[in-house]
């Protein structure tokens, strides 16, 4: 008597795995070697992160806490130095006035820009980004011809605000807002770009429902596409404080073109920092205004990841 189903459910079974390996899962070997190309390129960013990184701030609080005076010396001298203060104070109402303004700006822009066609949202988006190409120094060396009453092509506005030279536009009182209106023709084409993106996965149903609902445009902007991209607006403030908090290049470039006339060697703390570091030696002050600026930077981030609900999942 003969029982061939027994035979034939191994056989069975063996071609299925072997249809399965042949099929879609990739050999081993191959799974393997993405593995390791994986891994590879993840060690070459952990090596820069420790070397460019990590590294640095070991030794920013091994500077910080080391050296004459004990322990805590070095962030007493620098709490009591009084360039210490006003460098804060600097930066604090300039984050204050390029914060918001960015913001405001962004948002009710990209806002707009959704409303429109593909290809005019496009043109736009371009002419916003443009700007961003022109980081750094080279941004601030547009800004001179900006400000300068006899060479901008906005004389004539600065003539109306009662500026006639370069050092009535450059004055103390008005450097917090400049540096804003630096930060905001650089960085807003770039959030621009990535807003817009956030508000296309917006599922094209509920905005469609939203308009059979008898929806306007501004109810949906308010009360649909605005709370869905709010956690891209906390992280543009997560990242736009922290790198407000290191403003160096801007004060800096625009100090040596002015003769030092308004601004001084340390109206930022970088500024102080490295002011302190290059001319005195100071580097264990140095270091502890470093330390101070960075524990205020993770504060203020962490309360916004908080407030903002940056990770949790909807």
């Amino acid at each position: 008597m003969s029982v061939p189903s027994a035979t034939a459910v191994p056989s069975g079974r063996a071609s299925v795995r072997r249809g399965d390996r042949a099929g879609g899962a990739p050999p081993r070997s191959a799974s393997g070697n993405s593995r390791v190309a994986g891994y590879l390129f993840v060690a070459l960013y952990v090596a820069l992160l420790l070397l460019l990184g990590i590294g640095p701030v070991v030794y920013a609080i091994y500077l910080a806490f080391s050296g004459p005076g004990g322990f805590g010396a070095n962030f007493t001298a620098a709490f009591n130095d009084y360039r210490f203060l006003p460098a804060f104070e600097h930066v604090l109402e300039y984050m204050a006035i390029w914060l918001v303004s960015q913001t405001i700006l962004v948002v009710g822009l990209v806002l707009m820009l959704h409303t429109l066609s593909r290809r005019i949202g496009a043109i736009f988006r371009f002419l916003f980004y443009i700007p961003g190409a022109l980081a750094g120094a080279a941004s601030v060396i547009v800004w001179l011809f900006m400000l300068d009453p006899t060479a901008s092509p906005f004389a004539f506005v600065l003539h109306w605000l009662g500026y006639n030279s370069f050092d009535n536009t450059i004055s103390p009182g008005n450097l917090p807002p400049i540096f804003a209106m630096m930060a905001i023709w650089t960085g807003a084409g770039g959030w621009i770009v990535v807003m817009y993106g956030a508000l296309n996965n917006i599922p094209t149903e509920l905005l469609e429902a939203a308009e059979i609902d008898g929806s306007n445009g501004f109810q949906t902007a308010m009360r649909i596409k605005l709370p869905l991209i709010r956690k891209w607006i906390v992280y543009m403030l997560v990242l736009s404080f922290a790198g407000g908090t290191q403003l160096f290049v801007e004060p800096t470039v625009l100090g040596q073109a002015a003769m030092g006339v308004g601004i001084s060697k340390y109206w930022s703390p970088n500024m102080l920092g490295w002011f302190l570091a290059s001319q005195y030696n100071q580097f264990n002050e140095a270091a502890a205004i470093s330390l101070v600026l960075l524990v205020f930077g993770l504060v203020i981030a962490a309360l916004l990841v908080w407030r903002g609900r940056l990770f949790e999942v909807d």
